[in-house]
């Protein structure tokens, strides 16, 4: 197995400028490498920090997605949120090559950030980081929470624990993970710059909030895929 992915956003500003952003994911710890986390007044951990967080700020004086989306803010810091860019994502054999706002390309960069951060609250999503999607819809993003979390009960029952299998769990860490999404806008909005951070992690946090959802209604927007009784 590889020892760590890369996943590299090309990214034409408006005006023509250019800008890359390497986000490399160590196969051991399911961390990412970069970028480097920095220090603001507004990634403090004691600043804004979410309800219930089990870090202490005498031990970690940063919040670690805070200080990890640092670079990214200034990056995004005069963008607008439908402000259109070009982009190229490029992660293992496949490339990416589309237009989209920078809302909805900084979404899928810090929600790849987010998991791979450090925080213990988003930690449950390092699976999905490791297989990163570029810019994955609602649905998309649906079936691969879903998906990821069955197989980690599968693994949880082979090892001789109690698997999840009503799904319980998920609905809790989505539901914890949209107190991150609340605390970390508050953050952005202290930074002080346009709203296209802001308004990325609002997409992330309506992903988070359709996902218990999702479950409390039996997954019915999926069961089409999967005809009861049929057989191939």
């Amino acid at each position: 197995m590889e020892d760590r992915r890369h996943f590299r956003y090309h990214i034409v500003l408006p005006g023509g400028s250019r800008g890359e952003l390497t986000i490399p994911i160590a196969s051991d710890t399911q961390l990412c490498l970069e970028p480097a986390a920095e220090s603001r007044p507004w990634t403090a951990l004691d600043k804004q920090q979410c309800s219930g967080c089990p870090l202490r700020p005498e031990t970690t004086p940063l919040c670690p997605l805070a200080a990890r989306l640092a670079p990214i803010v200034t990056i995004l810091g005069p963008l607008l949120s439908h402000d259109k860019l070009q982009i190229e994502v490029d992660w293992g054999h496949r490339r990416l090559v589309t237009t989209t706002t920078t809302q909805r390309m900084a979404s899928s960069i810090i929600g790849l950030i987010a998991a791979t951060s450090g925080c213990p609250r988003t930690a449950f999503l390092r699976p999905m980081a490791w297989f990163h999607l570029p810019l994955a819809t609602e649905e998309e993003t649906l079936y691969r929470a879903v998906s990821t979390y069955l197989l980690e009960q599968y693994l949880v029952g082979t090892g001789g624990g109690t698997p999840d299998w009503a799904l319980d769990e998920l609905s809790q860490r989505y539901k914890a993970l949209h107190e991150v999404n609340v605390a970390m806008a508050r953050r952005l909005r202290e930074a002080g710059t346009e709203d296209a951070a802001v308004n990325a992690v609002v997409l992330l946090d309506l992903l988070a909030k359709a996902i218990p959802f999702s479950v409390e209604d039996s997954l019915e927007s999926l069961r089409f895929l999967f005809p009861v009784g049929q057989r191939p």
